[in-house]
């Protein structure tokens, strides 16, 4: 593997580190952080300097950005949704309430999807365990050092990970400062995640709109929540699995095939 100086020119503790989770200790939580990975010292010093550099296949990124990077290898849809029959003024989620969370991950050669259902699961829940499962679908694929685009729409996700509330949570020992912190298990998992991965980026899109990516993870969680029964027994659904890629696909891309391509 090729060595790697990590730029960190607005961060916690501004300088030069050689490894990503001693980087990402400098600019998790830290509003504005810039940052840059390099193949030799030289190209860092000069980054750290504010001179161009002659490397150009990884752009300076901001801590929170969600504008679309190019250069991105992977990009990784994902998302959650509830069939909440108690969404009202006082209402809460009901036991016998389907859920589910759905991803996409786009790889140059293949794409890979996954979907499962829970009963009586919030739609917040649903986004966590869809970005969570993304991410460990991801580092089962052995895909952590290569540049990911994350994009979805959920605002909770998004702020939780690039504006330093997951860090925040952290130190109060996985509470809010408000008090308890709802699904924190998967925080923690998401937390622990997260350093094994050297290029990661995110985006936020408006949901269900025109971004095909997204309208085709919505269709697959929705069609995983069509497909969930209970089984009486136990009471637990029986759709809680992963989708096979090659079916997912398949089941799904016909409903899409006249939306247009979105450039974001």
């Amino acid at each position: 593997m090729a060595q790697k100086y990590y730029a960190v020119r607005k961060g916690k503790k501004p300088g030069i580190y050689r490894t990503w989770p001693e980087t990402q200790r400098q600019v998790s939580g830290f509003s504005g952080a810039q940052y840059k990975s390099f193949t030799t010292q030289a190209e860092a010093e000069a980054f750290m300097n504010g001179q161009s550099t002659t490397q150009r296949s990884k752009p300076a990124r901001s801590v929170g950005a969600t504008t679309t990077v190019t250069t991105a290898t992977i990009t990784v849809y994902t998302d959650g949704g509830s069939r909440n029959t108690g969404n009202v003024a006082g209402g809460h989620v009901k036991t016998g309430d389907k859920a589910a969370w759905a991803y996409r991950i786009e790889l140059p050669d293949q794409v890979v999807t996954g979907s499962a259902g829970e009963f009586g699961a919030s739609n917040n829940r649903m986004e966590i365990m869809a970005f969570r499962n993304a991410l460990q679908r991801l580092v089962a694929l052995e895909k952590t050092q290569e540049s990911i685009q994350f994009i979805l729409d959920s605002r909770y996700v998004l702020n939780a990970v690039t504006q330093g509330w997951l860090a925040g949570w952290k130190r109060r020992g996985w509470r809010r400062s408000a008090g308890p912190l709802a699904n924190a298990e998967l925080w923690q998992d998401v937390d622990r995640l997260l350093p094994q991965f050297s290029q990661l980026s995110y985006q936020w899109t408006k949901g269900h709109a025109t971004n095909q990516g997204n309208v085709f993870v919505d269709h697959l969680l929705n069609q995983t929540m069509d497909q969930m029964t209970v089984d009486e027994p136990t009471g637990k659904s029986a759709a809680g699995r992963h989708q096979s890629p090659d079916q997912s696909v398949a089941d799904i891309a016909r409903s899409l095939q006249d939306l247009p391509l979105d450039d974001n």
